[in-house]
Formats: structure tokens, C-alpha cells, sequence
């Protein structure tokens, strides 16, 4: 451990249903766009939930080097989406890696050492493309017309790419993210549902503390645009399936008549380094990452804990780790699932946590806008936490005008305000499996 080392934001890459990039994100909030509509990734009419948050278009030749373009074949949507995002946060960040050079899009020469250059990325449970997936089950069948594991292994099997797994491994994010960019430094995959960015956002900040690396790419990416990504939640109670004809209401955070969140896509990767490294290449800081705190709820790994025990236990711990506490706190970003239960439980802890404080907060949440994005929802929240205490701008949380009157969180709804920001907290929470996570934010300041 180097005690004395801080850890700056330099870089903000993401790809949200509002908008690809951090500019487009952020005015999309500030403009009140949603991104949920009738799905049409596939065909949703036999699918109890026939609404979701689709990325607007992309090319992948736009991100890549040429060199990597054959790679294509074997990424799966969930990777598209973090390699995306990890080109947005290096342009973002003024970082010359092989990406950027290669690409020749570089301005001047290199200056991050890949042997410094680290990377930590949530992902989650990749979903097989059913098309593909459904064509070699078909020549695995018996006469009858019902699967026989023989026939899989002597043909069925044969009729997928021999690479074909590679693209579903949820390591496959990072692995690709690393290779393009040329980060050689510790690397991980964090699988733990939508606390995944929280957690490796908090991985990379230890691993610059402690010396390991100078530079991070961190966060979380996932594409839930299938019906396997929906089939699980939508099991356990958790999708909305009352507003196939009002989709831009749907997902309605803390909300006095929320049903449940939308499946949606997307994600985010930060590019954190350490203070020393960013001032030597002269970076622009969006702000400072001072605290991260972990918690799990040991009651159930598929229900909430109304205590909201792990949630207390992982805000607290990020105060702590900051050396701050929540009267020092300017602003509040909930994960807001928009279930009845888990926006119960979160509420707990928030007021367990910060008690009268909450009255004089303002609180921030894009669920509303751009639903739930499974690992990459937290990465998507810290980009407009980072985003709202840098430019000291709340951009209002859509669906927040009708609240439940056991919320307690002061969101903006309107426009926009200015605010002096100079601390904020930001937590992810698994809606399965139970984790959380917690990050606190500070102004920087020399």
C-alpha cells in the first residue's frame, strides 16, 4: 500500500440508450430523454415485457483498429458494448494506447506504459444468440423431434464455430478491452449482477493505491436485449409488464406505483490513474475517487434484506475509506431498481445511513431514462455522478414526480439546477446474488 497516492478520474466512456459517449449522455440528461421503447432487437409479442433500452446504432469499425476488425466475429453484444465504451473513455481521457495510435488518432506520442496499465470490468451472465444456438440444436434431433445428447456430440455440435464459445465467456469484456489497448497490468472480471462496476471501479482504485498500476480502465458493460436475459428476472418478479404501451413511463425509481425495472443495454469504462501520473501528462481531472466500501445481504441471494444491512454496511465503509461522513455529503446516487422491494430496502439504508441529512441532498438517478443495464448499470451511474460534481449540475431523474411516500430522497425533476457539489456517493446493488458497493467522489483539489 502507498498511502500517500491519490487516485484522479481522467476518463468517462459510455453507451447508454440516451447516447454513446459522455457528452451525448449527459445532455440527454439534462434534456430529459428516455431511451426505453418497443424492443426490436426481436420479435417481443409473446414476451410479457415487450419494451427495453436498445444503444442507438454503432459501427464497431468506428472503435477498433483495422488490424482488429476480424475479431468481430467472436464478440458477443456484451463485449460490442464494452469495447465501445473503453474507446470513449481513453479519447476521453487523452490517452495515446495502442487503440489510439493505431488508429492513428493519437496526439503526440504514447503516454500510458502498458505494463502500468491496468483493467477491471464487470460482466454478466452472457446470453447465446438463440438463432445461432437454435440452428445446430435443429440437426440434434431424433426422429421424434426431441433433443438427443448423442446426436449433439456427433452433429449438432459440429454445426457451431469451433470459436464459438469465446464469444460468451464473461471474461471475454476484458480480455478484449486489454488486447485492443494494450493494458498488461492486473486485470479482472467482476460477475456480480448489476454491483459489478461499484466493484471493479473500487478493484482499480486498491490496485492504484496499493502501486500496481498507474492507470485503470474500469466499470461494466452488458447487453440484456434477448429474451434468455429476460426470462430470469421477469421469473424472480422483477421486470415491469404494465406499460407495454407507455414505455417511456415505465421504469419509475422509488415511485409510488413502480412495477419494475426494463431490461436494457449498455454500460460504462472510467479511466482512473494515479494523481502523479495524470499531472504528468498534463490530464484534465473530472474529480477525485477518495472511498469504496463493499456489503452483501447474507439473508437471500434472490430476494432483498428489508434491513438493507449490506447496503448500511457498504455506504458506511465508503465514508470511512474517504475520512468522510454523510453530513459532508452533496449529492446521493441510489442504484433505484424501481421494485417494490428493493427500493424499500435501499431506502432503509440511505436513512439508517444518513438520517435528517437526506432533507438537505439532492439525490441523482438515470434508471429512468435508461433502465437496467446489469453490470453496466453502476458504471453508467458513476459517469453522471462524475459528470453532475464536476460541471456542479443535477440533471433532473425522470420518472420521480410521483414518489412513494416512504422515499425520502430529493431528486430533481424538472430542470436542471446548479448546485456546489463537493462530495458525492454513488451505490450499485445486485439485484440477484445480493452484493453492493459504494464509491465517494471529491472535488479535486490540489
Amino acid at each position: 500500500m502507498v498511502p500517500s497516492r491519490r487516485v484522479v478520474i481522467t476518463g468517462l466512456g459510455v453507451a447508454t440508450p440516451i447516447g454513446i459517449g459522455i457528452q451525448a449522455f449527459w445532455e440527454g440528461l439534462l434534456e430529459k430523454r428516455c431511451g426505453v421503447t418497443r424492443t426490436e432487437a426481436f420479435d417481443p409479442s409473446g414476451m410479457p415485457c415487450q419494451i427495453s433500452g436498445a444503444l442507438p446504432p454503432f459501427k464497431l469499425g468506428d472503435v477498433i483498429p483495422k488490424s482488429y476488425r476480424k475479431s468481430v466475429k467472436v464478440m458477443s453484444r456484451d463485449i460490442m458494448v464494452a469495447v465501445i465504451c473503453a474507446y470513449y473513455a481513453a479519447r476521453d481521457a487523452g490517452l495515446n494506447t495502442k487503440c489510439i495510435v493505431d488508429r492513428q488518432e493519437a496526439v503526440g506520442p504514447p503516454n500510458v506504459e502498458s505494463s502500468r496499465f491496468g483493467a477491471n470490468i464487470g460482466a454478466g451472465l452472457v446470453c447465446a444468440d438463440l438463432t445461432e444456438l437454435a440452428g445446430a440444436l435443429s440437426t440434434a434431433t431424433d426422429e421424434n423431434g426431441r433433443f438427443d445428447a448423442k446426436r449433439w456430440g456427433r452433429e449438432g455440435m459440429g454445426n457451431l464455430t469451433p470459436l464459438w464459445l469465446l464469444k460468451f465467456l464473461p471474461n471475454m469484456l476484458a480480455c478484449h478491452v486489454t488486447i485492443v489497448h494494450d493494458a498488461q497490468a492486473p486485470s479482472n472480471t467482476i460477475t456480480c449482477g448489476e454491483a459489478s462496476s461499484h466493484l471493479a471501479i473500487g478493484e482499480a482504485f486498491r490496485t492504484i493505491l496499493r502501486g500496481d498500476a498507474d492507470v485503470c480502465i474500469c466499470g461494466g458493460a452488458e447487453s440484456k436485449m434477448s429474451p434468455m436475459a429476460s426470462i430470469r428476472p421477469y421469473l424472480q418478479g422483477q421486470i415491469t409488464t404494465e406499460h407495454n404501451e407507455t414505455p417511456q413511463r415505465a421504469c419509475q425509481p422509488f415511485g409510488a406505483n413502480r412495477t419494475g425495472h426494463v431490461p436494457a443495454e449498455g454500460g460504462g469504462l472510467v479511466i482512473v490513474e494515479s494523481l502523479e501520473h495524470a499531472r504528468a501528462r498534463d490530464a484534465r481531472i473530472y474529480a477525485e475517487l477518495v472511498g469504496f466500501g463493499a456489503g452483501s445481504n447474507t439473508k437471500s441471494w434472490s430476494k432483498a434484506d428489508p434491513t438493507g444491512s449490506g447496503m448500511i454496511l457498504a455506504l458506511q465503509k465508503a465514508l470511512n475509506d474517504a475520512g468522510s461522513n454523510a453530513e459532508k455529503i452533496d449529492l446521493i446516487g441510489p442504484f433505484a431498481a424501481a421494485t417494490v422491494e428493493h427500493d424499500a430496502a435501499e431506502m432503509k439504508a440511505w436513512d439508517e445511513v444518513f438520517g435528517s441529512r437526506l432533507e438537505k441532498v439532492h439525490a441523482l438517478t438515470s434508471r429512468g431514462a435508461v433502465g437496467n443495464n446489469g453490470a453496466g448499470s453502476g458504471a453508467i451511474d458513476f459517469a453522471a455522478m462524475t459528470m453532475a460534481l464536476s460541471r456542479n449540475t443535477i440533471p433532473p431523474s425522470i420518472n420521480t414526480d410521483d414518489l412513494d411516500p416512504a422515499c425520502r430522497l430529493r431528486f430533481v425533476q424538472n430542470d436542471p439546477i446548479d448546485a456546489d457539489v463537493a462530495e458525492a456517493i454513488s451505490m450499485g446493488v445486485a439485484l440477484s446474488g445480493g452484493q453492493s458497493a459504494a464509491l465517494v467522489l471529491r472535488r479535486f483539489e490540489e
